[in-house]
């Protein structure tokens, strides 16, 4: 089946594009989803969490996006592909911690945050399949070391 040029895959109940670059990756695109979300939230944090919590939030979300980036820029390695991809999951859980924190210290609601910490559970099982299966897709498309 061709889409706008391109081959498709099929994996589970739809069709879905080859990873062609780094954008491609869904949770690259989930991640980049929550950045609006989770700085507006940020905006709530006192002053005395600006340069604290606020700033670690905003870095480790960051952080997903650049790391992932920076691993498919090496996936010609699956080694240096997946030790990006395993510090881009780390930040991912560190963004459900620091949301679990504010809730605990009260400054996020249960509302807030719950759905945030949803997309970044899902953002984190996407990882960890990719991180799990890279080696195989790499090496099926010419990838691999």
């Amino acid at each position: 089946m061709l889409e706008a040029g391109r081959e498709m895959r099929e994996t589970g109940s739809h069709m879905r594009r080859p990873i062609q670059h780094y954008r491609d990756i869904e949770a690259y695109q989930r991640a980049k989803a929550l950045l609006r979300p989770v700085h507006q939230l940020l905006r709530k944090l006192p002053k005395e969490e600006q340069y604290e919590l606020a700033s670690q939030m905003r870095r480790a979300s960051k952080s997903i996006l650049a790391n992932i980036a920076e691993g498919y820029g090496t996936k010609r390695s699956p080694a240096k592909f997946r030790a990006s991809l395993d510090i881009a999951l780390g930040s991912t859980n560190e963004m459900i911690v620091h949301l679990e924190v504010g809730e605990a210290v009260g400054y996020f609601t249960a509302d807030e945050i719950e759905p945030l910490m949803q997309e970044y559970e899902i953002v984190a099982k996407q990882l960890y399949r990719l991180i799990q299966n890279w080696k195989v897709f790499s090496n099926r498309n010419g990838y691999g070391d």
